[in-house]
């Protein structure tokens, strides 16, 4: 298996992509609503609470209070309502968002410069690495942030906090492996009411202390940063947690598409969110000594326990969407050589883009627990999700640079223009948050460190492996070496042999093993090279290429994108249509199985290359990732050196 730039451009047919922006739009936007705001919509929590935390300095009165609110307000509306929503959505990629996405979409771009490349793919792939973290902070925040509030219902009820928050946590691990089609449908209408909730009490609190309105003014939010200085730029970096969530925006932009989520970001979410702040704002003003929780001080205390479920279930939901997305990136990154091959289960069969992998599930569950047992509260763990955020964020700002430079072609100036102050607001919120490094914002940092570490590992591993593989090509080609091979040729038998192959010209081992240790070759013989380009998609009248060797042997190079369902002898039946039939009761698969041995001096460290060879050994397995039937597939081992 190999992965490419995109070569070429299609659209996903029918067959092979399950279409979600076919449907009446504000059906869309209500499920748009269910997914890709609970993140965002959830940050109310915890926010206001960590900028006045203590431990931060900054005093509570009037003046900073207004200050602060006038920040979040603009932050939302100038990264997320322009940066995002308006910008960054239009780097489609075939339909799709992400960040892996938008590191094909630019990567691509640069093709022919390939030490800028290679910088966008270091960039990208430790974007990604953050985004897995983030994948841990955001249930174990968001949850424990939600479970909190019984402190304010009950005081004597602190104890049980933890506890409650990790049963809620291991409950929804647990249940992953069912999928989400089930209960997908409730989370539109609960997310609706979770927003009118938080628009309704932050609106009470503002008829009470009308004088927080001044917040609307960015002069206020600037004022404070230009009178505090450094106390102000230390807030910033509890203040971006507001905007936790605005990558989720883009990610879901493939499964709903650009207008719902627009429509529902200007018409609910960021009003609501305005108003909350806004909320929690005048109620400081009024009763400074509800800063440990302003937002469940918004309710009455006979609501507070419905708030608590309500918040629960909320960030269960905002939990779903992060975990789903962990999911489905770590299925992109297999595909394109940036994982080793894991189980991926696929929990629906009407929606595609439903995968659940449970290697993920069990290591994020681990990570979760130890999130939460470790920092003990949400406003502690909010110093470890600033640093995850930001520097997602930056990176996207990156990439975009590059999609709106060399993907859309326009001048310098507007380039920089258009990605420049988005890109010194990021790189604002991102230092201020690296002051927090020792209060835990190493821990994000060094969980991506690891992932990244791993990722480039393997990747590279793949690559000396395809190179190994060429090697051989170059040495030896495959058509040089079949017609080596039949001027004494071996014993035919009946049915069709397949080959999967790494390198489209190699001779695989798997056929130099059987013809040696079996002295047979079979009446067909398919040497089947698997291609993932870094495009989502692949139209299935772009899947297959045949290229006829001579002596009843084809090479057959199958094309995916992706987020395609890779299925080898479902691609196989495809070539009927180009006039070649394969009986799939009469053909064996035979598989190289490699021993690989790091001896060092051949691309990576040694202590990378035996990485390598450690995640080699323990991959899942090929036969079920190509989709293969299990009682017609024969592996042949060999021993490859790096």
């Amino acid at each position: 298996m190999t992965t490419s730039p995109a070569a070429s451009t299609g659209t996903q047919s029918a067959v092979t992509r399950n279409d979600p922006h076919h449907g009446p739009l504000p059906a869309l936007a209500l499920a748009a609503i269910g997914i890709v705001f609970g993140d965002i919509g959830t940050s109310p929590l915890y926010t206001m609470s960590t900028v006045f935390d203590p431990a931060n300095g900054l005093t509570l009165n009037p003046a900073n209070l207004i200050g602060v609110v006038s920040l979040i307000l603009w932050s939302l509306l100038i990264v997320v309502s322009l940066k995002y929503v308006t910008l960054i959505m239009r780097a489609s990629n075939h339909g799709e968002g992400g960040i892996m996405a938008l590191l094909a979409l630019a990567t691509s771009s640069v093709a022919s410069r390939p030490r800028l490349r290679h910088g966008l793919l270091i960039a990208g792939v430790f974007g990604a690495a953050l985004f897995f973290g983030d994948g841990v902070i955001t249930p174990a925040i968001s949850v424990l942030g939600a479970v909190e509030g019984l402190e304010v219902a009950a005081p004597h009820l602190k104890p049980y906090v933890l506890p409650i928050t990790l049963a809620v946590l291991v409950a929804l691990f647990l249940v992953q492996k069912k999928g989400t089609a089930g209960i997908g449908a409730v989370f539109g209408p609960i997310m609706v009411l979770w927003f009118g909730v938080l628009a309704l009490a932050g609106l009470m609190d503002i008829f009470k202390a009308p004088a927080v309105l001044a917040a609307l003014n960015p002069l206020a939010g600037i004022n404070f940063l230009l009178q505090h200085g450094w106390l102000a730029f230390v807030s910033l970096g509890s203040v971006v947690l507001a905007l936790t969530g605005a990558e989720a925006l883009y990610a879901d932009m493939g499964h709903f598409g650009a207008a719902p989520i627009r429509i529902s970001w200007f018409g609910l979410v960021f009003p609501a969110l305005a108003l909350n702040y806004l909320g929690q704002g005048a109620l400081l003003l009024t009763e400074p000594k509800t800063v440990a929780s302003p937002f469940f001080h918004l309710f009455p205390s006979w609501a507070l326990y419905p708030m608590v479920v309500l918040a629960t279930v909320a960030t269960v939901i905002a939990s779903q969407a992060v975990i789903s997305g962990a999911y489905s990136m770590t299925r992109q990154a297999i595909h394109l050589g940036f994982l080793p091959r894991m189980t991926v289960v696929h929990t629906s069969e009407r929606a595609i883009g439903q995968v659940y992998v449970p290697a993920i599930n069990w290591m994020l569950l681990a990570a979760v627990v130890i999130s939460v047992l470790g920092f003990g509260s949400s406003t502690a763990l909010g110093s470890a999700y600033g640093i995850a955020v930001t520097g997602t964020m930056l990176i996207t700002t990156i990439l975009t640079f590059y999609v709106v430079r060399y993907a859309w072609n326009y001048n310098w100036l507007v380039c920089v223009l258009s990605t420049g102050f988005f890109f010194a607001i990021d790189a604002t919120f991102f230092s201020a948050n690296l002051l927090k490094f020792l209060q835990g914002g190493w821990y994000p940092l060094l969980a991506g460190a690891v992932i990244f570490t791993v990722m480039t590992t393997w990747h590279r591993g793949r690559e000396m492996m395809i190179e190994e593989a060429g090697t051989r090509a170059g040495a030896v080609p495959l058509r040089q070496y079949l017609d080596s091979l039949f001027r004494n040729p071996p014993l035919r038998v009946g049915g069709t042999a397949v080959f999967p192959t790494i390198h489209p010209d190699a001779v695989p081992h798997a056929l130099i093993n059987n013809i040696e240790h079996n002295g047979v070759f079979h009446d067909r013989v398919i040497f089947a090279n698997v291609t993932i380009r870094d495009v989502p998609y692949v139209a299935a009248n772009e899947r297959l290429s045949i290229t006829p060797l001579g002596q009843n042997c084809f090479r057959i190079v199958v094309t995916y994108g992706f987020k395609d369902v890779i299925d080898l002898p479902a691609a196989l039946q495809g070539c009927t249509a180009k006039g070649l039939v394969v009986d799939p009761l009469k053909v064996s698969y035979f598989l190289s199985h490699a021993l690989v041995v790091a001896i060092g001096g051949k691309g990576m460290m040694l202590w990378r290359e035996r990485m390598f060879a450690a995640m080699s050994h323990n991959i899942g397995n090929v036969a079920e990732y190509l989709k293969l039937p299990a009682n017609r597939v024969m592996e042949l081992g060999t021993r490859v050196e790096i």
